[in-house]
């Protein structure tokens, strides 16, 4: 591995973290998808099942409301995750830019008060790099996971 930075590292473990929020994002939406699909299947045999049992109005008249129930609930799913993502690839974006700007502060903050941060950063860049390489295993089987 080259050898990276501070600031790298952190923007790579966020990232990493940012894809994980997508994937969990991704696995919500299909799993509700998945269950609007069987929600809608049980109401269908239940009013066939019914059969003459309900008149044919009663039965249209519940195949239409189960089906007004499911849309509202399929756009209520869409709506969140999708705002969901969004705050994902908003709170990435200005978290990396808030590492940008700590790292371009620190040889001011060194200037103010006379002590050398790099040694500290050297030190820890390889806990950042195994907390990374642990986000990333995390991030393929949520990927994994969401795409089952």
């Amino acid at each position: 591995m080259a050898k990276q930075n501070l600031a790298t590292v952190t923007n790579e473990l966020i990232e990493s973290y940012g894809n994980t929020a997508k994937n969990v994002i991704t696995a919500y939406r299909v799993g509700n998808e998945r269950a609007i699909s069987y929600v809608d299947q049980s109401w269908a045999a239940a009013v066939k099942k019914a059969g003459t049992r309900l008149n044919a109005e009663v039965r249209t008249n519940a195949l239409a409301a189960q089906k007004k129930v499911t849309s509202l609930y399929a756009q209520g799913v869409v709506l969140t995750s999708d705002s969901a993502e969004v705050a994902v690839n908003k709170t990435v974006e200005l978290a990396g830019k808030g590492v940008e700007q700590v790292a371009a502060n620190a040889s001011r903050f060194e200037k103010a008060t006379g002590f050398d941060l790099s040694p500290v950063a050297v030190a820890v860049v390889p806990a950042a790099q195994a907390a990374t390489k642990v986000a990333t295993k995390i991030e393929v089987r949520t990927s994994e996971f969401a795409n089952k």
